[in-house]
Order: C-alpha cells, then structure tokens, then sequence
C-alpha cells in the first residue's frame, strides 16, 4: 500500500527584522508624510560635519551601521547616498522621501560616531573660544582650521548655489558659523539623552 504523504510549503523568505535599536527614538506622528523639509537637511549637514571631521566619514557610517545592525536599511555607499540626496539643498536633491526609519538610522549612526569624537570636538569648540577671546586668527589652529577648510569645501561641492538657503552662506565667514555651529549640535548629540533630544528637536514646530 502507497502511503500518500502531503508536504506543507514552506517560505523561505524573510522579512527584514525592525532593528531595537530604533526604538530608543520614538515616533513623531509624521510617518505619513515621511520626514519634513528641514528635518532632512539638519540631519545632512551634521552627517557632512562629521565628513570634515573624519576623514573616511562616509566609510566609518557603513561600519557603524553594521555594528548597530542597521545594514538592512544601509547597506552600502549607494543607499547612503541616496538617503542624503533627500536634502533639497543638494545639487543632486532626489525627491524620493525620507522615513522616519531611515531618519533614525541616520541620526542614531551621526550621534554614535560623534560619541566616539566627543574629546576632539570638545577641543576644538575650546580652541575657537580660546582664539575668539585673544583676537587671534582661526588658521593658528592647524586642526579647528582643517576641520573648517574641509566643510567648506565638502559644502560647496554638494549644495547647490542656486538655492536661496545656499546662496546665504556665499562666504568663508559665513560657512564656518555654520561648520562651528554644527560642531556644538555634535557636542550636544554626546550629552545625557543628547541623540533623543537632537531627534525630537529635528520636528519642532511640524508635529
């Protein structure tokens, strides 16, 4: 006799798991819309300020997005990219949205990687006080001046000059207050709760 055996399918695929680690930002109530205009830009510009800080900064957020476990939100230098393009002050703005997944993948990698930085941040704010009070030129300072030289340079490669909120920043001046700027935002990001409080304050005002 023939025994008729019947075998269940069975799936393979997986969907990617949610990565905890997000939930340590919460939810702003926006996810409909994905992430706002500003929020998108502040989250690129501190990203390019820990470029000029680091040199290989685009190779170190890989590396911490795969120590985080967050690689199936991005897993390489394309999606990376791709997900800063969303700033529409980019010469190369994709106008594809930003979710708030990938939102707080990116924040959570800028705000581990300025840990990592906090005593050369902490220098360097120092050093811009200090030189302020004695009256003394910036370029005395070789590595507050490098970090200065390398974001206006990483600026004005990547934004584009016919934006208005670009065009404002049309000196050296004016380019390293905001390179200064976002170094405290940084500072901010390694204090107690500092990546939860740099998240909420990405929204202020579009919730």
């Amino acid at each position: 006799m023939i025994l008729s055996v019947s075998v269940m399918p069975t799936n393979t695929s997986t969907a990617p798991s949610h990565p905890v680690i997000l939930d340590n930002l919460p939810d702003p109530g926006i996810s409909d819309r994905g992430c706002p205009s500003r929020s998108r830009q502040q989250i690129d510009l501190i990203l390019l300020a820990i470029e000029a800080l680091e040199l290989g900064g685009s190779e170190a957020m890989l590396l911490v997005a795969k120590q985080l476990e967050l690689q199936d939100i991005i897993n390489n230098r394309v999606v990376l990219w791709r997900l800063r393009c969303t700033n529409p002050l980019r010469r190369s703005h994709t106008r594809r949205p930003l979710n708030l997944e990938e939102a707080k993948a990116l924040v959570i990698i800028a705000s581990y990687l300025a840990r990592r930085m906090t005593v050369v941040i902490r220098q360097l704010l120092l050093a811009y006080e200090q030189l302020s009070q004695k009256q003394v030129p910036i370029e005395q300072h070789f590595r507050l001046s490098s970090y200065l030289e390398r974001f206006r340079a990483h600026f004005r490669s990547r934004m584009n000059p016919r934006r208005a909120k670009v065009s404002v920043y049309n000196t050296d001046e004016k380019l390293n207050e905001l390179a200064l700027s976002l170094l405290a935002q940084l500072l901010f990001c390694t204090g107690t709760s500092g990546m939860q409080r740099f998240w909420i304050s990405l929204f202020d005002g579009e919730v």
